[in-house]
């Protein structure tokens, strides 16, 4: 999986390209961990690029967020499609994140 990173001011976007299972998802939990320790604990997952995730790929999510709100950080997830949507509500851990229509508003959401 290919996982592009981008710093907007002090808040850092990964945008994964592919579904979010198995090893790659373990790959983005670690990826993401520590793009957070670099900015001070602003993180945006920029699932866009993402088509379906599977159980790693929702206990990477969970593993990110629980991490960064025990640190006092914030994580955002933005333009997630309908499919990983609706996983994460069926699974019921939909409430866990913050939910943003597009990258820009995830990021404005920290200022």
């Amino acid at each position: 999986m290919r996982i592009e990173e981008n710093k907007h001011g002090a808040v850092t976007v990964l945008a994964p390209g592919g579904p979010l299972v198995g090893d790659d998802a373990r790959s983005l939990r670690d990826r993401a961990l520590a793009a957070a320790e670099r900015s001070l604990g602003r993180l945006v997952l920029d699932a866009s690029g993402v088509a379906y995730t599977d159980s790693a790929g929702l206990e990477a999510l969970v593993d990110i967020s629980e991490r960064l709100g025990d640190a006092g950080q914030s994580f955002r997830i933005a333009a997630a499609n309908e499919t990983v949507r609706e996983v994460l509500e069926l699974t019921e851990i939909a409430s866990l994140f913050e939910h943003y229509e597009d990258v820009n508003a995830a990021v404005r959401s920290f200022l």
